[in-house]
């Protein structure tokens, strides 16, 4: 009889084992946050981290470090790029793709206090309940805001730029409002009353935000120099040396220090000259891979990541400065003979990355929200969500439409002499002539983004079911199940938002989960 129950328990776990557990397993993972962007400790002492990427406000517990609690699109939070309380305990943020202002109230409720366009950044409360706002990246004004959303938002200053307002504010002993300039290499206080201005350092590489300590000492985060610096009789004094792709940070009631990384999704302290990992960093928000020599790589938005196939190890990776650095925030990946293709909608480009020096050797500017590209004979194809077209792109930066018979083109990649391309929205795998001909091979998927080959068999990666299916002789199966990625913020992205990547390469599938900041292998 205990042999019967053996037994039987056996057959059980076999049959709860379902195929996509047997053929699937983790290849590398990373961060615990998808790129941690504004961070602000609440009253009740845990520390507030904000993701754009992520869509999400991470509560953390420093002392544990763990995170204790998530707001995220089920409680109305949609990528929050900065967070702040006010005296009553609210807590704010500021959304930069759609460029809403919002916060809770102290029952709980969304409160929608103003929406200024995208660029929505930094945010601050003044000790007598006061909102501002500052625009960043995608506008340079400076605002205050009723918290309540009654009042119009009053402008206080424009033209701060180019490109970006402020950052990361915080205010002085002195009751003026300070901020860095990203693209002026400076750090400057304003009477918010009057909009009047003045330099308060100078010097700076990328300044990305200023805080003040106990004592009323200003300090300033260089993203490009990866340092924490003071300002001590009006010099700049380095207290830490970080690496770059830094965001923001954040004093606790005892002057220790907490700083962000968009780049790598992680949380540091800094305590004099030790520097203690609060969350891990690592993959932050994966998404398009290529497969390059004997290395995986993945455009994982503020970096490129390359991972040893055979060992799995992180080989190299490469942080993006938002806007300021020639590697930009991609979003997609390709094999480009020697080289690597990367694309960003965030940024409207498609570069050449060579993986041997980590240089941009070409750049073309000025798209119209490519998701992806490819080598396409003597040139290059892009999938482009602004005109929904698949253009060729030439060397000198020309495009011309070869077709525009899709609704949401997301991944593109070579087949047979043409080319194969996932319509999102449609649901469908397109195939695109040479002459630009289309012909639908597949329909009636689920958000299909990235595809792949192996031999005669298709794979497709659903976006918004995170199903892996292979397709061959018009049978479908579904060979792997990962997470769902997020939604676009708006309809001014593409729907694919953080692209689900997945490439063959000998026989295997390599797939990102975007929410697990992951990659997986499967064997199909």
């Amino acid at each position: 009889m205990k042999k019967f129950y053996i037994s039987l328990l056996f057959l059980f776990i076999l049959w709860g084992c379902s195929d996509n557990k047997l053929n699937i397993e983790l290849f590398a993972s990373g961060a615990k946050i998808s790129g941690v962007n504004g961070i602000h400790f609440g009253p009740d002492g845990y520390l507030y981290a904000t993701s754009v990427i992520g869509s999400d406000i991470s509560v953390v517990d420093t002392k544990t470090k763990t995170i204790v609690q998530r707001y995220g699109p089920e409680q109305g939070v949609f990528g929050p790029d900065d967070v702040a309380f006010n005296d009553e305990g609210e807590f704010y943020w500021t959304t930069i793709l759609t460029g809403e202002v919002a916060g809770f109230n102290t029952k709980g409720e969304k409160v929608i206090a103003a929406n200024l366009g995208p660029g929505v950044n930094p945010i601050t409360f003044s000790d007598d309940g006061r909102l501002f706002v500052a625009q960043c990246f995608y506008d340079d004004g400076l605002f205050e805001v009723d918290p309540l959303g009654i009042e119009e938002p009053r402008s206080i200053k424009e033209g701060l730029g180019p490109y970006c307002g402020l950052n990361g504010m915080d205010w002085g002993p002195d009751g003026r409002l300070y901020g860095p300039r990203w693209f002026k290499n400076e750090v400057v206080s304003l009477d918010v009353d009057t909009g009047e201005m003045r330099v308060e350092a100078k010097g700076l590489n990328v300044p990305a935000a200023v805080k003040f300590d106990s004592n009323g000492i200003l300090h300033i985060l260089d993203t490009a120099d990866g340092k924490v610096l003071k300002v001590v009789d009006g010099k700049l004094v380095t207290i830490a040396n970080l690496l770059t792709g830094l965001d923001n940070f954040a004093f606790n009631d005892k002057d220790e220090i907490f700083v962000s990384s968009y780049a790598d999704g992680s949380i540091l302290k800094v305590n004099g000259d030790k520097i203690e990992e609060i969350l891990p960093g690592g993959i932050s928000h994966p998404g398009g891979l290529a497969v390059y020599k004997d290395n995986l790589v993945v455009a994982d938005i503020q970096s490129v990541r390359s991972f040893n196939i055979n060992n799995r190890n992180q080989d190299w990776v490469l942080r993006n400065i938002f806007r300021s650095s020639p590697l930009g925030a991609n979003t997609s990946a390709a094999i480009l003979d020697d080289h690597i293709l990367l694309t960003s909608w965030v940024d409207n480009t498609v570069k050449i990355l060579n993986p041997e020096s980590g240089k941009i050797i070409k750049s073309f500017e000025g798209l119209n929200i490519p998701v992806s590209a490819a080598k396409f004979n003597d040139s290059y194809v892009v999938a482009l969500h602004g005109n929904s077209s698949i253009s060729i792109l030439k060397d000198d930066g020309s495009l011309d439409i070869l077709s525009d018979e899709f609704d949401s083109p997301t991944h593109v990649i070579p087949y047979k002499d043409g080319l194969l391309v996932s319509d999102r929205n449609r649901g469908e795998i397109i195939e695109v002539s040479s002459s630009g001909d289309t012909d639908t091979l597949i329909s009636g998927l689920d958000s299909p983004e990235g595809i792949a080959l192996i031999d005669d068999t298709l794979f497709v990666y659903e976006g918004d079911t995170g199903e892996i299916k292979s397709i061959i002789n018009n049978k479908m199966s579904v060979i792997a199940k990962l997470s769902a990625g997020s939604p676009a913020a708006s309809p001014m992205q593409p729907p694919s938002m953080v692209f689900n990547g997945l490439v063959a390469h000998e026989g295997y599938l390599y797939a990102t989960d975007e929410m697990k900041r992951s990659i997986y292998k499967i064997l199909p």
